[in-house]
């Protein structure tokens, strides 16, 4: 029986972190194939295994009500999914009454036709995937994407007052000259800016080991320019920020395998397919889909706090050749 008490309970999970930190991908589909992301063909959740987004909202209100104070919403591509902006409305109501932060992560592809409606659904920053701003590199990243829609839509975001953080793949031999430049552009467009290394989550079909980059490498370069100084600027996620001397732009560095940063990790990850995986980087997860469906809320009450119990201390990021994959999932079935 859910009680009162532990409908309100917080979430601490088995090691006693306190999750505070909810990203929800909306879906797996996205109108990108990025290389380091997804494979040229991908399979595809058919419609009856996706959760509807009256049940997303539905678990988002039980997570606000546990303790969630931030959720992002991410895909593969949120903005693709049909009536996306009514569920970013309806999560939007929890904020200033439980929830202090509604956020996204896009490619911006389709940011352009949505950049106001998310003001208005209370979202505030918005971070977006950008590796490259080479038209020819882009297009061959994301396997024939259109550069100009992405900066077309960073532009109404702009406009529409939205704060923008780019995150930027690192990538050995595609983007790795780019890195400074695209740091100099940040700060002239009043942007942040995050590095991520690759992460080895799925079959992409290509070679990640040939393209991994460590960030401690970036550093090096970066400081050949401009000194860098940590500090204490957090957005709720992995990313540790720096500042950058003559810039205002702030460096956030996400560093899965070179500097692990799991020890204070705040985040569980809901699928569009109705399953909380407790860790990027492992299997492991508990599925709400069927006890909400056949039991309502109150049946997923138990489950919260069965995922929080299996959350792992750390992730096993490891990359190298012929260890492939650390999971059968691609990015963009969790989210990024």
């Amino acid at each position: 029986m859910v009680t009162a008490a532990t409908a309100s309970a917080p979430l601490i999970d088995g090691l006693g972190r306190r999750i505070s930190y909810l990203r929800i991908s909306v879906t797996d589909r996205c109108d990108l194939r990025c290389r380091y992301c997804m494979a040229e063909r991908m399979q595809f959740l058919p419609k009856n295994q996706v959760l509807t987004l009256e049940e997303i909202a539905l678990l988002a209100d039980l997570f606000v009500q546990r303790g969630i104070r931030k959720i992002r919403l991410t895909g593969g591509e949120p903005l693709v999914r049909r009536d996306f902006m009514d569920l970013a409305r309806r999560i939007g109501r929890h904020l200033g009454n439980g929830l202090d932060e509604l956020t996204l992560t896009t490619n911006a592809t389709r940011l352009a036709d949505h950049a106001m409606a998310l003001v208005d659904a209370g979202v505030r920053r918005v971070n977006i995937s950008l590796d490259t701003r080479d038209p020819d590199r882009f297009a061959h990243v994301t396997r024939g994407g259109d550069l100009a829609a992405v900066l077309r839509g960073i532009e109404a975001a702009r406009c529409a007052g939205l704060a923008i953080k780019i995150n930027m793949v690192a990538l050995r031999g595609i983007n790795e000259d780019e890195i400074l430049s695209m740091l100099r552009w940040c700060d002239d467009q009043g942007f942040d800016l995050s590095l991520i290394e690759t992460m080895p989550l799925g079959d992409t079909g290509d070679d990640r080991t040939s393209h991994y980059l460590p960030l401690t490498h970036v550093v090096q370069q970066i400081e050949t320019r401009h000194r860098l100084a940590p500090i204490a600027h957090r957005t709720g996620g992995p990313s540790r920020y720096h500042a950058v001397d003559g810039m205002r732009a702030r460096l956030g560095l996400i560093s899965p395998l070179t500097n692990n940063f799991c020890a204070d990790c705040n985040r569980i990850r809901l699928t569009c397919e109705g399953k909380i995986f407790m860790c990027l980087g492992h299997e492991d997860h508990v599925d709400f889909k069927s006890a909400l469906r056949e039991g309502g809320v109150d049946a997923v009450q138990p489950l919260v706090d069965q995922a929080l119990r299996l959350k792992p201390a750390a992730h096993d990021f490891r990359i190298g050749a012929g260890l492939g994959a650390a999971t059968r999932r691609h990015m963009s079935v969790t989210g990024g």
